[in-house]
């Protein structure tokens, strides 16, 4: 049921606007909204909100800062005097009005996750204030690479991570997903250096290192994103191409070659692509995440570059971003698994579409195995309503909602929807749900009503209240949670199985087996998630022997390994498990490893050896969560 929340609400931190349906692309201007409580902005966009960003910033290596000018377009109430952005450790030195008119400004008190509002007295009709300030060297959202934390080790590096709420420490902004602008940009750098962002980009170096930005389309702050450094390009087809440091520029080609036919596999499923070109850069390795969604260029691990394509569904999944979070995206960081549960679900639709039903049903059953331990562990915590679709993270950091929860038991919700109603009215509820909704922001009572109205009386078939409070408003996995099926895995636990049983992994694998990659990624992570913890020093050599897992190539295989190592105790490993610790930044393999090292005394003292090498070469965000994993306190 929607509530109607009245414009004045004690003890909320903000009201949002969300803009109902547009049913074009075209047709960009906000119609009525309706009020929506976010728990992680100070703006107040029922008195003032903007529209629209021209930002002037100078990239400065030496100081590790930016020096920039923010103008924003605005809409006031008439009966406004002030407007509220966010801001994080941002030094503001002046207000200026559209004529140059010094403004009033106030600092308010400092929040450990929102950071400090920035209140700006209004004249009646203003329509555009100008925000001159410097970032601080420590900006939660900068990451400053040395020449040698990069792969050319020749130039220095920076790159932008926005989301869910570090865009307010490099950009003074009204900080909300549900709040959306345009922008513009010039960005100044070292001559040599190339700069992109989450706009129009360039393809080449600019000798005067000065670049220009565009979007023309609407979007919240936490999609804005910014890279500097020794980049190239390469273009994949007419609307797809890829960026990467020169020397990984061919890699990183070979492996993404099937882009283009990703993006027409996601039209042909839900409507256009409506961002233009679709392009990805490949960060050195510091970066946080798998990949993160910028519009027009999706930020990547190196950690996907396995040299065989076998980790391109993480292409798929930011891919299918550029519908489910980046065209439709949630209101607020409570309603995360409306971004995240429906580009899961894209994802394998995806990658079904591409290379057929079995492989898309092994990431699904490697996704469920995922999914059952994290359900587990929230359960057993301090939070396990986390467990919960639709969350409640007021007075914590929203970063705690970046679990397998949003993601796959978003993803097996929907999977659900599409076995109950069938395939085809599901597809057509979803494009048209795409269609309908592009540009705005959506809350999960907001989705439940249109599934309701679109999906299910549409369809003549009977609402089911009780799904909702089982699968969005209840803890855990509900009991009619889907259940992937591939013969591929069954096969791969007759192997584990017969090997547990005594027979020589020599006779369960040949040579020729080895030579011909018999199996797929995702068959060895089975075979690697299936075995026991209890794995012998003697056993973990054997394989070790025959599979060469210390010094794979593949992270995901890697990390799957070195868990085994640590739980085995298998010192061989030691050595490699600390030169992936210090040379990866994403947290997706962090947190597992050190996670299983502290179990113990001396894993835990391994790991604050490895963790004090480590630390500088990671993100803030893989730091937020190692830091208190290990309870250590930075110098």
């Amino acid at each position: 049921m929607k509530k109607h929340l009245p414009l004045i609400w004690p003890g909320a931190i903000w009201l949002l606007f969300l803009f109902a349906c547009q049913p074009k692309e075209t047709n960009l201007t906000h119609k009525q909204p309706m009020l929506v409580i976010d728990n992680h902005t100070y703006a107040q966009p029922a008195s003032a909100v903007i529209t629209h960003l021209n930002w002037k910033a100078n990239v400065s290596f030496e100081t590790h800062t930016l020096e920039a000018t923010a103008i924003y377009t605005l809409e006031q109430k008439d009966d406004s005097h002030k407007i509220i952005f966010d801001t994080n450790g941002l030094n503001i030195e002046q207000v200026k009005d559209a004529k140059g008119n010094a403004l009033s400004f106030k600092l308010g008190k400092e929040d450990p996750f929102l950071g400090r509002p920035l209140t700006i007295e209004l004249s009646p009709g203003t329509t555009q204030v100008s925000i001159t300030y410097t970032t601080s060297p420590n900006a939660e959202a900068l990451q400053w690479l040395t020449p040698a934390q990069t792969a050319g080790g020749k130039q220095p590096f920076l790159f932008t991570q926005s989301e869910a709420i570090l865009a307010r420490s490099w950009v003074p902004v009204q900080d909300s997903p549900g709040i959306r602008f345009t922008y513009e940009a010039e960005v100044t750098v070292p001559k040599g250096m190339l700069a992109l962002m989450s706009a129009t980009n360039p393809t080449e170096v600019n000798p005067d290192g000065v670049y220009h930005f565009t979007m023309d389309k609407p979007i919240p702050a936490y999609l804005l994103a910014l890279a500097v450094g020794d980049i190239a390009y390469q273009q994949l087809s007419n609307r797809t191409g890829v960026y990467a440091e020169p020397s990984l520029l061919q890699a990183a080609a070979y492996e993404f070659e099937d882009m283009d036919q990703m993006v027409q596999a996601a039209e042909h499923l839900y409507g256009p692509y409506q961002w233009g070109v679709y392009d990805v850069i490949v960060l050195p390795p510091s970066f946080p995440f798998g990949g993160m969604e910028n519009p027009k260029l999706t930020f990547a691990t190196p950690t996907i570059l396995a040299g065989d394509r076998s980790l391109v569904s993480l292409v798929a999944h930011e891919l299918a971003h550029s519908w489910s979070g980046n065209l439709v995206t949630n209101a607020t960081w409570d309603d995360f698994w409306l971004n995240e549960g429906f580009t899961v679900y894209f994802e394998q639709r995806i990658m079904e579409s591409l290379y057929g039903r079995d492989y898309s049903e092994m990431l699904a059953l490697l996704s469920l195995k995922g999914l059952k331990e994290e359900v587990e562990a929230i359960l057993k915590g301090e939070h396990p309503e986390d467990t919960q679709l639709k969350l409640h993270l007021k007075g914590r950091n929203p970063d705690d909602g970046m679990t397998a929860i949003a993601y796959d038991k978003g993803y097996f919700f929907l999977r659900y929807l599409e076995e109950k109603t069938g395939r085809k009215q599901f597809d057509a509820f979803l494009a048209e749900y795409f269609s309908n909704n592009a540009f705005t922001s959506m809350t999960t009572e907001a989705f439940i009503e249109q599934l309701n109205k679109n999906l299910f009386v549409k369809n003549s078939l009977p609402i089911d209240t009780a799904l909702y409070n089982t699968w969005i408003y209840g803890n855990g996995l509900p009991a009619n949670c889907p259940q992937p099926v591939s013969d591929k895995f069954k096969k791969v636990e007759e192997v584990a199985n017969q090997y547990l049983a005594g027979t020589p992994v020599t006779q369960l694998f040949t040579p020729e087996d080895l030579m011909s990659k018999k199996w797929s990624t995702h068959e060895w992570l089975h075979f690697l998630g299936v075995l026991p913890d209890s794995l012998s020093y003697q056993q973990m050599e054997q394989l070790d022997n025959m599979f060469e897992f210390t010094y794979s190539r593949n992270s995901e295989i890697l990390t799957a390994w070195m868990l085994h190592a640590i739980q085995s105790h298998y010192t061989t490993a030691y050595q490699n498990l600390e030169n992936f610790l210090v040379n990866t930044g994403r947290r997706k393999f962090l947190a597992p490893l050190y996670a299983e090292m502290v179990k113990t005394p001396e894993g835990k003292t391994m790991a604050l050896n490895i963790y004090q090498k480590a630390r500088p070469n990671y993100h803030y965000v893989a730091t937020s969560t190692i830091d208190k994993m290990l309870n250590y306190t930075a110098n």
